[in-house]
């Protein structure tokens, strides 16, 4: 019901910045939450964002927290990742991913998300 294609990932210098979309398009809803994920080979996909579409919540990985910020565009069905000041452990495919979410603690739980999209890669070269 709810297709999700990232975009904006490329190659940056350790400093540098990046800005991933991820557009929604099929039926969505305001209940509908909004994150995104990341993950680097032989590692387990990990949380990073997340962002309501009801309301301005936000969640943020504390390994991300001052360096990345997330936003959305409603009337665009368009969720965007702005990531600062990237460094090397940065590097990873990043996923958007949607699912219905009421509770502030489920944000950065995978299991509660029901949509997720291909992947955009990052590399963040030392």
């Amino acid at each position: 019901q709810v297709q999700l294609v990232e975009s904006g990932g490329g190659l940056v210098q350790v400093g540098g910045s990046l800005r991933l979309s991820c557009a929604a398009s099929g039926r969505t809803f305001s209940s509908l939450a909004m994150g995104w994920f990341r993950q680097a080979p032989g590692k387990e996909r990990e949380f990073v964002a997340a962002i309501s579409w009801s309301g301005g919540r936000i969640y943020y990985a504390d390994s991300v927290k001052g360096r990345f910020t997330i936003s959305r565009d409603n009337a665009k069905n368009t969720v965007y990742l702005q990531m600062n000041s990237l460094k090397p452990e940065d590097t990873a495919v990043y996923y958007c991913a949607a699912g219905i979410i009421y509770f502030y603690s489920d944000y950065p739980k995978r299991t509660k998300y029901d949509y997720w999209g291909q992947g955009t890669q990052v590399t963040v070269s030392s």
